[in-house]
């Protein structure tokens, strides 16, 4: 492997190539050396891996633990007011996605019933007309608008609250929960303060769901006496912070992207039977859920490099999305491509649950969105968009859009 890229100090975060695109210090290291060392602001040795090919053996390979309790959690990039961590972090009840087999499987199994192709598909025309009153509301809105506020966080914060059988109008509390917990540099405390107020909320809300159940999927979850009220509170936690904040974010960061590829959104008003070619580019195209760790268990060799056991290593789904490697032209927007294959929902184990929803959300949003809204534009300028660089689910925190009447 090539050394004529310096070994980075702290992970490039830096969106200084574009806000849809890498940080061109990620992109030239994928060329250098697709899986790098990284050194850590608190001096840590760990790695970057940011190749294609490799990301999906990494993800692959259960000897690269998801378990942040098994050593102590170090962070790519400087945390202000965050203290170093001096041990381990405990681990959280029902969080399966920090966990490893047998454990990962335990919870997991409970919910794939839940997430099938089959039982999405039924939810299909559900989630349309849900997509669609949405879209009416925000017809009556005077432009400009924010997107984000009118439609790409009600559409799947609606469905995902239908769908756990959380009460809707307690959405402005847990968003801003949400959002809390996942700003970058908020302190310690700032942080477990957002956790410990959704946690409380939705530990009352599963204890009511045991004691008298609907038909939804936590009500599910609650008849399983082998879960315990702590399991419950930890999946439900997980279920509506990845149902709502990924989504959401895709439907207006893509927004974005196609407003500014007009040749590319004439393309999906030409022939809307492109949308779901379309969707899976985005999801390559943009990867908002870019940055993930594993832990290696032991030294592994990957791609050429031996990563030694304890190393923390950093994954970009987003430089592994845009690898030439895999991808012709991969920093090209074209919702042509065929673009199966892409990393944005992971790889093995740990592959996005929820990845079948998701994808039925953003057919429905973008396909009325253009139906509706044919001469959507932008409002302002494309750089007073305000870009979520400091979450850790990319996206822009607001998108103010315009239209006229047709």
């Amino acid at each position: 492997m090539s050394d004529t890229i310096p070994v980075p100090h702290g992970l490039p975060l830096d969106r200084d190539a574009g806000p849809f695109d890498p940080p061109r210090a990620i992109t030239r290291l994928r060329a250098a050396r697709p899986v790098s060392p990284l050194i850590f602001p608190d001096g840590h040795e760990g790695w970057l891996v940011t190749g294609y090919e490799a990301v999906r053996r990494l993800l692959a390979d259960t000897r690269f633990s998801s378990r942040q309790d098994l050593g102590i959690v170090h962070v790519p990039y400087e945390t202000p007011g965050m203290p170093v961590a001096t041990e381990p972090s405990p681990q959280i009840p029902g969080l399966f996605v920090a966990m490893d087999p047998p454990d990962h499987t335990r919870l997991r199994r409970k919910l794939t019933g839940a997430f099938t192709v089959k039982r999405m598909k039924q939810l299909e025309e559900h989630i349309v007309e849900i997509t669609e009153r949405q879209l009416d509301e925000m017809a009556r809105l005077t432009p400009p608008v924010d997107l984000v506020q009118a439609f790409a966080l009600p559409v799947p914060s609606l469905v995902i609250c239908e769908l756990l059988g959380v009460p809707y109008e307690d959405r402005a509390d847990f968003q801003a929960n949400s959002a809390q917990f996942l700003v970058k540099d908020q302190t310690l405390e700032e942080k477990m303060a957002a956790f410990g107020a959704m946690n409380m909320y939705l530990a009352e809300l599963v204890q009511r769901k045991r004691a008298e159940p609907g038909d939804d999927i936590l009500s599910d979850l609650a008849r399983h006496d082998d879960l315990s009220i702590e399991e419950l509170t930890g999946i439900a936690f997980l279920l509506l912070l990845a149902g709502h904040e990924t989504t959401a974010n895709m439907l207006a960061l893509g927004t974005f992207a196609l407003l500014e590829h007009p040749e590319q959104l004439a393309l999906l008003h030409a022939d809307p039977e492109l949308v779901p070619d379309a969707v899976e580019e985005l999801l390559r195209y943009l990867s908002v859920a870019d940055i993930f760790y594993r832990y290696a268990t032991e030294d592994i060799e990957l791609c050429g490099e031996t990563i030694p056991a304890g190393s923390t290593v950093v994954v970009s789904l987003l430089a592994a999305n845009r690898d030439p490697l895999r991808f012709d032209d991969p920093d090209t927007l074209d919702v042509h491509r065929k673009a199966r294959g892409h990393t944005s929902f992971g790889h093995g184990i740990h592959q996005c649950l929820g990845q079948q929803l998701a994808r039925i959300e953003m057919r429905a949003g973008f396909a009325g969105l253009l139906r509706r809204f044919p001469t959507l534009a932008l409002a302002v300028p494309a750089g007073e968009v305000r870009l979520r660089t400091d979450m850790n689910i990319y996206g822009v925190h607001a998108l103010p859009v315009s239209w006229t009447d047709r």
